[in-house]
């Protein structure tokens, strides 16, 4: 019950109770109690993200809604984890309407029930259409005439891309240019790339497909009238096949608990602030930029688990075991959230940094890709993955799993 003190110290009495065994409870703040916002009765279990190194990010959210509001916003792959996110804040700040793309018609029914039940007034479009579909996309555009897009699908489970390099390169690479093509053909005022920190000096073919993506966002804004930009960062809590639903399950199932390596790290986030971060980078961009956010000491997977467990009721090694699996292919120990050479220039929130566009040779880019799209059918998985390296100079396969 001390509201008041910093996600640090919270996080040193954290481990202290964690060590009695007891179940651990946090308790409002003694104003909500008073104001009656809150009850006793509202303490909640410790979440992981209350054991985050850092204090949760906060975004202007008038800001935000000045460009939202009143406007045509798409969001693609709007039924994942981040995709609905970013559907349940754009709908809070009142859009002229609400695009909704995805290819999975259980995840965008999901969405699309959420959104009728939480906004009876929303003006709501639900389409099930394929990025790669680059006719489709153009019908979608030229019909919908999205003035914001957030363009959030993407193929993202490292493991499975390194099985189906064609497949990530196919839906990444070649499904964003497509919705970026549509979106500067039919003069859309903001485009918002969702990247992640596995684009730097990546190891894995996702990774280095999202730096494609990048690349592409870097070209078209040199010359369109489209304000082009990316959002960059690290794992999120809770979404789709990340580690902390497995952990649960797996806790859950009574263990073991599978970390790949002892000393594996990675920067965390919630779902709402990478969401709040994409939307601010909106208001930021100006066109090119990678924006960053600074998310923090990383956290050690080993430490996630040992505490999820702890948080649990159980002690980990004792009641529910913990097995080390080794690193999947392309998998690293750490992940980066800039390149060096990008340099950092900080922005009005001072949790938002922007990363320079990188020089690279755009017409070489673009018959590099021509030429990868009219062969990867053909190509074997190595042989993408060589392809692949001639374009994105940083990518080193080679270092993943290591």
């Amino acid at each position: 019950a001390l509201p008041s003190v910093s996600i640090n110290q919270r996080r040193e009495l954290m481990n202290i109770c964690n060590d009695t065994g007891c179940k651990i409870k946090i308790l409002p703040g003694i104003y909500q109690l008073m104001n009656g916002e809150v009850k006793v009765s509202k303490l909640r279990n410790v979440e992981i993200e209350d054991l985050l190194g850092r204090d949760p990010i906060s975004v202007n959210m008038n800001q935000i809604a000045s460009y939202v509001e009143n406007r045509t916003v798409m969001v693609t792959g709007g039924g994942g984890s981040i995709g609905s996110e970013l559907c349940r804040q754009v709908a809070a700040r009142h859009p002229r309407k609400l695009i909704i793309v995805d290819i999975y018609e259980n995840n965008a029914y999901d969405i699309q029930m959420e959104l009728r039940n939480a906004h009876p007034e929303l003006n709501l479009d639900v389409r099930i259409a394929s990025i790669r579909d680059g006719e489709k996309i153009d019908a979608l555009f030229n019909e919908l005439r999205p003035e914001v897009v957030y363009h959030a699908a993407a193929h993202k489970h490292v493991p499975l891309m390194e099985d189906s390099p064609n497949e990530a390169i196919k839906n990444n690479v070649f499904g964003t240019l497509n919705v970026v093509k549509a979106a500067d053909k039919y003069h859309v005022k903001r485009f918002v790339q969702i990247s992640t920190d596995k684009a730097v000096n990546p190891t894995n073919i996702m990774g280095a497909s999202k730096r494609m993506c990048e690349m592409i966002i870097q070209a078209f804004s040199r010359h369109s009238h489209t304000v082009f930009t990316a959002v960059r960062f690290g794992n999120v809590l809770g979404s789709n096949g990340s580690v902390i639903p497995l952990f649960k399950k797996q806790i859950a199932h009574g263990g073991p608990v599978t970390v790949t390596d002892k000393n594996i790290i990675r920067y965390f986030m919630t779902i709402p602030e990478a969401v709040s971060l994409v939307m601010q980078a909106g208001i930021f961009a100006k066109g090119g930029e990678i924006f960053v956010l600074d998310m923090g000491e990383p956290v050690k997977i080993d430490d996630l688990a040992r505490n999820l467990i702890k948080l649990s009721g159980f002690t980990p090694d004792v009641d529910i075991p913990i097995i080390y699996t080794g690193l999947r292919p392309g998998e690293k120990l750490y992940e980066e959230l800039l390149m060096d050479e990008e340099g950092l220039q900080k922005t009005e929130n001072g949790s938002i940094f922007i990363g320079h566009p990188l020089d690279f040779d755009e017409e070489v880019y673009f018959e590099q890709l021509h030429h990868l799209r009219g062969t990867i059918d053909d190509m074997h998985q190595d042989a993408i993955r060589d392809e692949v390296r001639k374009i994105v100079s940083t990518y080193h396969p080679e270092l993943g799993g290591k």
